[in-house]
Order: structure tokens, then C-alpha cells, then sequence
């Protein structure tokens, strides 16, 4: 079985095992940053580590590890290591909100070599590695044409205003360059959704290195696009937040990345 099999059989595992029976049903804490953690992100964080170095012998970068343990991991030579984000989207799960995801990507190197989204209210596994093409529930992640947008203004727009800047904000809101827009909350499981061209052009303020590690090689897998809004590489392997732009063709990408340059 290949490591990939294992892994989108790992991420399936602990969601049905250990974070679905409480979809909906968990209190909620605080984190420093103000985000929100429950025992369940926990569990599910402990169960990924225990299993994970099974399947490849690497540790294992959490956002629910402290950052000095994050900073060990990353400053480790070779810089190589499992990083995952036990829930991707928790004020959704707390909520109710059936859009959340498990992420898992593999590092070696400082490079992405395999990224797994899974999600467990459509029971839809996005998976990739370095070198295969981008598949969904183990076939090949195919985009139907007719939902395929060429021009800013046929798209549909998935965008997280929380942490933009208020220029871009402003400019978005009063004339919108897009269709339509959507913001859902949960960055992995929103990059594999540019992925497979339910939304076509992406903007989100502020990701750390977990919330896009998986889902970015989704992307660039099936021909998708995405960097910083700084046009710099959005994977660095490092522990910095990152805004991130991205579209779902590189021909969309240019015309998006066009249209911020207009306003600034």
C-alpha cells in the first residue's frame, strides 16, 4: 500500500473514530491567538502523531503544538516532518457548520511531497503528491468545462476578509470584479475547492505554513496557482503568516493578480 493510500486511509480513520461523534457537540476554548481549540482537536492531534511516524519516520509539526516546538521542527536538519492540522475550520465544527477538514502534508527537505484534505461531511479525499496529478476519492481530480471560468467577472469568488488589508477590502466590496463570493472557513478543505473549480479565485489575509501545505499541492497539481500577495512562493517552509492569492488556472491567476495591481 502506498504511503499516499495510507495516509488518506489515516485521515478517514480519526475522523470517523475520534472528531465526527462530536460534530456539533464540543465546548470550546480560547487560544492566545484568540482562535478557538477543543479536546477534540487534541485528540485527534495526539492520534495523527502516534500514527503518522508509523507510516514514515518523521515528527510531526501541529498547530496545536507550542511554538517553540513548532520552531524546533522546522529549524531541524534535514528539514523534513509530517504537518498537519487535526481540524481545519474548529469555529465551523463547533458551530455546526458542515465545512472543515482534516490536512496532512509530508515535508522532505524543505518540500512538499505528498498533501491529503480530507473531508468527512462529503466523505470527499483530496489527495496529491510531487509528482501525480491531484485525485478526489482516488480518482483523477477532473474539472467539468462548463463550470470552467476564463474572465475575473464570470468567477466565483472565495474570499476570507477578516485579515485583508483595507484598501483590498474596500475596493472588493464596493465594486466587486467577480460574479459572486464566498467565504466558508477552513483554508485547506478552500484550496482543494479552487482545486476542483467549485470557486475560481481565492484571497485570504493571513495562513500559517499548515493551514496550505496540503491544500497548495492540491492545487498546483491539477494546474491551479497560488503565492503570497507579495507575488513571492506561498510554501517557504517556515512559520511566518502568509496572505495568499490563488486561482484555478494560471491564465486566471494573472488576471487576478492584474486586478490588485490596479488598486494599488
Amino acid at each position: 500500500m502506498s504511503i499516499l493510500t495510507q495516509v488518506e486511509d489515516l485521515a478517514i480513520e480519526v475522523s470517523n473514530r475520534i472528531i465526527m461523534p462530536h460534530f456539533a457537540s464540543v465546548q470550546a476554548s480560547n487560544k492566545s491567538d484568540g482562535s478557538l481549540i477543543t479536546e477534540v482537536d487534541l485528540n485527534a492531534h495526539h492520534f495523527l502523531t502516534a500514527e503518522l511516524v508509523k507510516i514514515a519516520d518523521y515528527p510531526v509539526l501541529s498547530e496545536e503544538m507550542t511554538a517553540d516546538e513548532q520552531q524546533q521542527i522546522i529549524l531541524s536538519e534535514p528539514s523534513s516532518y509530517w504537518c498537519i492540522d487535526p481540524i481545519d475550520g474548529t469555529s465551523n465544527f463547533v458551530q455546526g457548520v458542515p465545512y472543515w477538514c482534516v490536512s496532512i502534508a509530508l515535508i522532505i527537505d524543505g518540500q512538499q511531497k505528498l498533501g491529503v484534505v480530507y473531508d468527512p461531511n462529503r466523505n470527499e479525499s483530496f489527495a496529491a503528491t510531487d509528482n501525480e496529478r491531484s485525485t478526489l476519492n482516488g480518482k483523477p481530480l477532473l474539472v467539468d468545462e462548463y463550470t470552467r471560468a476564463t474572465e475575473i467577472e464570470n468567477c466565483m469568488g472565495l474570499i476570507d476578509f477578516k485579515r485583508l488589508p483595507e484598501k483590498v477590502s474596500l475596493s472588493l466590496v464596493s465594486k466587486p470584479p467577480y460574479r459572486s463570493q464566498r467565504s466558508f472557513g477552513a483554508s485547506a478543505l478552500d484550496l482543494c475547492w479552487i482545486a476542483a473549480n467549485r470557486c475560481h479565485v481565492y484571497l485570504h489575509g493571513k495562513q500559517k505554513l499548515w493551514d496550505h501545505a496540503a491544500g497548495l499541492l492540491i492545487l498546483q497539481q491539477v494546474g491551479g496557482d497560488a503565492e503570497t500577495f507579495q507575488g513571492e512562493c506561498l510554501f517557504q517552509n517556515d512559520l511566518i503568516p502568509k496572505t495568499v492569492i490563488a486561482a484555478s488556472t494560471s491564465t486566471l491567476m494573472q488576471k487576478w493578480k492584474n486586478y490588485f495591481q490596479q488598486i494599488q
